[in-house]
């Protein structure tokens, strides 16, 4: 086993430290606090995104500061009218952004609806149940991290994500897992919130693949530079764009929380 494998694990757990302290924060204030957080986390992620597709620089700056007033809107609206804000800057972003509009204007709609997800669990079921939509992403990707490189072996998706590992996919579930099990100790919750937490960690990393996917296929080797060893938001945050979208729907199909009595 390489140095190299290991050489930005400082950097990482230095940047990583410091969005887990902003996001605990905010995750604990709640109500306005939270809300505008993530405003701002999906306006930076809108503007990354313009920044890889070439925009103009007023285009980018414009359709990150929609993106970000629509999501924050969208959560003081009654549903019917909160959806419409929401996609109201993708399809800003396919009209404005000449190159790749499909794939600016699916990812503008995913980073749009899951923001608004993200509010959703934390205003409706409270900043437990947001720790651990956090705690089973957070987890599914160091413990992906760790055994990628330790364990090695077969690749995932080389064309795409040349270091994504079986080994490391399959760590993932497990730590997702881990979490679901430890919360339905603590909380009473059955064995559903576990195969919940591995579903949960199987979407974040459908999120990370697909950001992957789309900076292949743009060339581009980070969403930006604004994160030290880790890129830019669009960069860390892909798993939970895929976890909350996943739980934004599953809400639909299963009680939630999981196991929980209401």
């Amino acid at each position: 086993m390489s140095g190299a494998a290991w050489g930005d694990l400082g950097t990482r757990l230095a940047t990583g430290a410091g969005l887990v302290a902003v996001g605990a924060a905010g995750i604990w204030a709640g109500g306005h606090a939270f809300h505008v957080l993530v405003a701002l986390v999906c306006g930076v992620m809108i503007w990354e995104l313009g920044a890889m597709l070439d925009a103009p620089r007023a285009v980018r700056r414009g359709l990150g500061a929609a993106a970000g007033a629509a999501v924050l809107a969208a959560i003081y609206l009654p549903p019917g009218l909160a959806l419409p804000v929401l996609l109201a800057p993708a399809v800003a972003g396919f009209a404005l952004i000449a190159r790749a509009r499909g794939l600016c204007m699916g990812f503008t709609a995913l980073v749009s609806l899951a923001g608004f997800g993200m509010m959703g669990v934390r205003d409706d079921f409270g900043a437990l149940w947001m720790l651990w939509l956090v705690a089973v992403v957070v987890a599914s990707d160091v413990a992906g991290y760790f055994a990628g490189r330790a364990l090695g072996g077969p690749k995932f998706w080389p064309r795409v994500s040349p270091k994504k590992t079986w080994s490391g996919t399959v760590a993932g579930w497990i730590g997702g897992g881990a979490v679901g099990a430890a919360l339905a100790g603590a909380t009473g919750a059955g064995a559903g919130l576990i195969g919940v937490s591995v579903a949960v960690a199987m979407a974040a990393q459908m999120g990370d693949i697909a950001e992957s996917a789309m900076k292949r296929h743009l060339g581009v080797k980070d969403s930006s530079a604004l994160l030290p060893g880790h890129g830019g938001l669009l960069d860390r945050f892909d798993g939970m764009l895929g976890a909350s979208l996943f739980v934004l729907i599953a809400e639909q199909v299963v009680t939630f929380p999981p196991g929980v009595a209401p």
